[in-house]
């Protein structure tokens, strides 16, 4: 049945099937369990070259190909797929992978800063602010999506294996890059948002639709937290390694 709403964002379909469904054109077969859905650039390709990891499947987009990978660790293969960047993109991809086996998802990716955070520091979000479009589209109208309990548990727990510091917080997923403006930032800053970023919101939502579990791993890059001053400092390349081997590790003891 369809929730109507004056705003078609609001309006809901929980019960009629897809026209299309995710899994249209796959021919890749059935995924491992587990995927790390990775924001790190060329580092993605590097680590699945350097362990000759196998490609189940490639996703041919009108932009670019993105490819499947399968890394082959220890007694058990993981997914490793490097995500598009925008929510309505990056969910796309996803739904797709956990339709196709995917049910333990971490992702790993940069944020923009709100508070006063150094760059390359950590973050593991636990609940995101739906200011995206993507997430309406899986679940009802809410303004926050609670992170899953379990994988959220994992990656703290990891961290504190590795004594890596860590900060938990609610993150601002945004569609609009460009409009972040100087009042809606000290908005989001009062609410208890500490980062922003443009898909979790939707990632999470997309999952909990699907029946998988989402967790993610940030780190800090930019910073707004002067509104009269953008910072795009590094933008957090010096963290892709490091976080893409975290994120391997949570999905290693995530049982």
């Amino acid at each position: 049945m369809i929730t109507r709403n004056a705003l078609p964002i609001l309006e809901y379909d929980d019960t009629s099937p897809e026209v299309i469904a995710p899994d249209h054109g796959w021919s890749g077969g059935r995924l491992p369990e587990k995927c790390l859905f990775a924001f790190l650039g060329d580092v993605v390709h590097l680590y699945a070259g350097q362990h000759s990891a196998s490609v189940a499947e490639t996703l041919v987009t009108v932009s670019h190909d993105l490819k499947v990978y399968v890394v082959h660790a220890e007694d058990e293969d993981i997914c490793l797929v490097q995500s598009p960047i925008g929510a309505a993109a990056a969910a796309q991809v996803l739904d797709t992978l956990v339709c196709c086996g995917c049910l333990k998802v971490i992702a790993v990716g940069s944020c923009g800063v709100l508070a006063d955070l150094e760059e390359n520091a950590f973050i593991v979000p636990t609940r995101a602010l739906r200011a995206e479009g993507t997430s309406y589209h899986y679940l009802p109208a809410s303004r926050y999506i609670e992170l899953d309990e379990k994988p959220v548990s994992v990656i703290k727990e990891t961290f504190r294996r590795h004594g890596l510091p860590y900060v938990a917080c609610t993150t601002w997923s945004t569609d609009g890059f460009f409009r972040e403006t100087e009042d809606m930032v000290r908005y989001r800053l009062e609410e208890g948002c500490m980062v922003v970023e443009m898909e979790c919101a939707a990632l999470a939502a997309c999952c909990r639709k699907r029946g998988a579990q989402f967790g993610q791993i940030l780190f800090t890059a930019d910073s707004l937290a002067n509104v009269h001053e953008y910072d795009a400092r590094g933008f957090g390349t010096d963290a892709h390694e490091k976080a893409l081997l975290l994120g391997l590790d949570v999905l290693k003891n995530y049982n």
